[in-house]
């Protein structure tokens, strides 16, 4: 590929956190101008790293990150930083330049229509729900007007509408684009190669086409691999079976017996390294609060926004132990604040039955002390768990020993999710109150959860905009907050 054509390219790339957390050995790759790529790998492999290095974040430990003269990179990173929530949504775009932009308000009126997002510029952003905070993380790259649009994860939060408009957006694109994400339908609509990040070796591996494209290649590829190592291991054993027979008889049939066992081990040496697959989280369950019975939550009346106003509509809801809510509506219409007040107890016209223990998985993992190691954050809600119980459980969400002291502030989004898994089967709640629980999260583990959400016999209240996910587990009831 000529330099003209390409637009990044890493040679020899190497970085590591720590000695002991490596993310890329000697890794290289080309992406060409006006190219739309996706960035896969493993939760945790380093994905928003390799964002990191070509943005100029972070440097390599050694080999070289060579952008094209004078390519201009932006980030839409996967959640806007906590000390960015209590700027206005005018402080928030001026914040993306380095100097400030004296015409900058018809430029953010231009990007917020791009995202399809009506917003005040005085709110503050803390403000706004999880699906337009992902709107205005889009936003604030494409008002850079990059050369190189980078995305990390931009469907979180997102309802199916702005992901329709993100989708469209993608396609009509003229620029270089690289997006991280685990929704493969999104992916499939606009990628035209794929860098997949091996958590085991550390190196990216290039293909040509689409998501499912990369999945007929590899699945080819280890076939291949394996047929191979099995015949070569099957001239091995005739080759040592053959030795031994010859070095029995003595003499010159010595030296034929070494030269059958050279031969077996170069046959050694030429098998290959059969490429693995990503870890997928084990089979788990959360265990239910006993001794609750009756109704555990009632829901008679709940408030919604309408034209950026607080609209106060009736229900009559009634979940009783085994029963499942599922929330929808549009972005910015109020799921989020009703979970949130709902698991607090605070909710005004809802009620949860004394002694229920609420099990709260957050969209933005507030529940969470980052300051902690995960370690210190299950104990904190192991309960009767002994030590060795923790850390199997812990290792059933790919927590190692090499994370399971590490500080939860440090860990990719999806460890996060993961932990918070783990903290729920640990906390045997009565009530499960989950908010996108899919956000961030290996496509590989979502049948794995969407099952342990599909067995757990507590009352449940849920909010996804995955339907493939919500399609796997048992609904009895559903409030649209649209209506």
């Amino acid at each position: 590929m000529s330099q003209e054509k390409t637009i990044l390219r890493f040679d020899k790339v190497s970085f590591a956190h720590s000695d002991n957390k490596p993310i890329l050995d000697e890794a290289g790759f080309t992406v060409r101008r006006g190219a739309k790529i996706t960035l896969m790998g493993q939760n945790g492999a380093g994905k928003s790293t390799i964002f990191q290095l070509i943005s100029g974040a972070i440097k390599s430990d050694s080999g070289s990150v060579n952008l094209g003269v004078n390519v201009t990179v932006a980030t839409a990173k996967q959640v806007i930083s906590r000390d960015m929530l209590y700027l206005t949504v005018h402080e928030f775009f001026q914040s993306c330049f380095k100097e400030k932009v004296y015409d900058i308000e018809p430029r953010i009126d231009k990007v917020l229509e791009a995202v399809n997002l009506v917003a005040d510029k005085s709110k503050i952003i803390k403000s706004f729900s999880g699906g337009e905070q992902a709107r205005l993380l889009l936003a604030s790259a494409i008002i850079q007007n990059p050369d190189l649009l980078l995305l990390d994860e931009p469907t979180n939060n997102l309802d199916k509408d702005g992901i329709a408009h993100l989708t469209k957006f993608l396609i009509d694109y003229k620029k270089t684009c690289v997006v991280i994400s685990h929704d493969a339908n999104f992916l499939n609509a606009f990628t035209q190669g794929v860098l997949y990040l091996d958590v085991f070796t550390h190196k990216v591996e290039q293909y040509v086409g689409n998501y499912f494209d990369l999945l007929t290649e590899i699945s080819t590829r280890m076939q291949k691999e394996n047929r191979k190592n099995a015949q070569l291991a099957k001239k091995i054993q005739e080759n040592k079976d053959k030795s031994n027979y010859f070095a029995h008889k003595g003499g010159r049939m010595r030296l034929v017996a070494k030269k059958m066992r050279k031969m077996a081990e170069k046959m050694e040496e030429e098998k290959v390294d059969v490429r693995k697959e990503d870890r997928t989280i084990r089979s788990f369950i959360i265990p239910s609060q006993q001794g609750i019975g009756g109704e555990i939550l009632s829901i008679k009346s709940f408030s919604v926004m309408k034209n950026n106003e607080s609209v106060r509509k009736e229900a009559n809801i009634s979940l009783r132990r085994g029963e499942r809510l599922l929330l929808v509506g549009h972005n910015g219409i109020g799921k989020t604040t009703l979970l949130e007040s709902l698991a607090s107890g605070k909710a005004k016209g809802a009620k949860i039955a004394p002694d229920v223990k609420v099990g709260y998985y957050r969209q933005d993992f507030s529940t969470l002390n980052f300051d902690d190691t995960v370690y210190e954050s299950l104990s904190s809600v192991a309960g009767d768990f002994l030590e060795n119980d923790l850390r199997s459980l812990a290792a059933g969400f790919l927590i190692t020993s090499d994370l399971i002291h590490a500080k939860i502030g440090s860990l990719s989004e999806g460890q996060k999710g993961l932990v918070s898994f783990a903290r729920l089967a640990m906390q045997k709640p009565g009530l499960l109150v989950l908010d996108e629980p899919t956000n961030h999260i290996n496509f590989r583990h979502l049948p794995v959860i969407a099952s342990a959400l599909d067995k757990y016999e507590g009352a449940m209240v849920l909010v996804s905009h995955v339907p493939e996910f919500v399609e796997q587990i048992r609904i009895n009831e559903v409030l649209d907050l649209n209506k």
